[in-house]
């Protein structure tokens, strides 16, 4: 008799709790919520409102500079999921802004996805990076879903990330590769990041004292061009596109990290197709 498989989902989150509900609530839909693992950075951190039934894991928040803690951070998770692979099929692991979603015309959900996908040692999604168009998007309601307000996103290699594992993996700083293995881009799988979701709410994170103190300023002030690529680039059809580029990203690689997608300098946006609405 076969057994069902079980997948888990990792992150470690500070100061966001507009994403982590989300998050909780988008993986624990997919997985079951006592197959999340969330590190809390910081015992001055608040619980998610769901942290009775996922794994909680407090540590110290010790601060360091923004690169040095993004290791820091990789390699913590990495540890994690190394430790409990032995118990799972699949491993997750991702910042609580970002979200894999298969395309809804071909899989069922997440889950039927994993079931699919070819058991390779991880798997990537077409990086989906989404913000707020200004001239034709208002701000974000924060009862409603995130696609459906947010209909544009920018095709990034920043956010094409090795993010499923089917064997143990360290992950590289941010999740953005796998060290000493290369990557595979899955046909119809997308890592959607919602970190600049909406423009007013990343004002906040441009302020928050914490980032700021730890060099992540200039990081966050970049950022912020990304509302003007989504507002002045005419987005293309989504199908092709993402096609093409996926295509791109395959071949193409950063010139100090052979493991890591290109994409030449293109800034190629495209609209969501409205069957992605509402899911996260």
């Amino acid at each position: 008799m076969n057994q069902p498989l079980n997948f888990a989902a990792l992150t470690c989150v500070r100061n966001d709790t507009l994403h982590l509900d989300r998050w909780i609530a988008y993986y624990g839909s997919q997985f079951g919520y006592s197959n999340l693992y969330v590190f809390i950075d910081g015992f001055d951190q608040s619980p998610p409102s769901m942290h009775d039934q996922v794994n909680v894991i407090r540590i110290p928040h010790v601060p360091l500079p923004r690169v040095p803690a993004m290791r820091r951070r990789a390699r913590t998770v990495s540890n994690l999921a190394r430790a409990i692979f032995p118990y799972y099929d699949a491993v997750v692991a991702l910042d609580v802004d970002e979200f894999l979603i298969p395309d809804p015309a071909q899989y069922a959900d997440l889950n039927d996805f994993i079931k699919k996908a070819p058991k390779r040692r991880s798997i990537s999604g077409l990086g989906l990076d989404v913000a707020q168009h200004r001239a034709l998007e208002r701000s974000l309601d924060h009862s409603k879903a995130f696609l459906g307000q947010r209909r544009f996103a920018q095709v990034s290699t920043r956010y094409t990330k090795p993010a499923l594992a089917f064997k143990p993996v360290t992950w590289g700083s941010g999740f953005h590769r796998i060290k000493y293995h290369g990557f595979n881009i899955a046909p119809d799988f997308y890592l959607f990041h919602f970190g600049m979701v909406d423009r007013d709410l990343s004002k906040h994170k441009t302020g928050d004292l914490d980032r700021l103190k730890t060099g992540w300023g200039g990081h966050l002030a970049r950022r912020q061009e990304l509302f003007d690529v989504i507002t002045n680039t005419p987005a293309s059809e989504f199908g092709a596109e993402v096609i093409k580029m996926r295509r791109l990203q395959t071949f193409c690689r950063q010139i100090q990290a052979w493991n890591k997608p290109a994409m030449l300098n293109m800034k190629r946006t495209v609209e969501i197709p409205e069957r992605f609405f509402g899911i996260v």
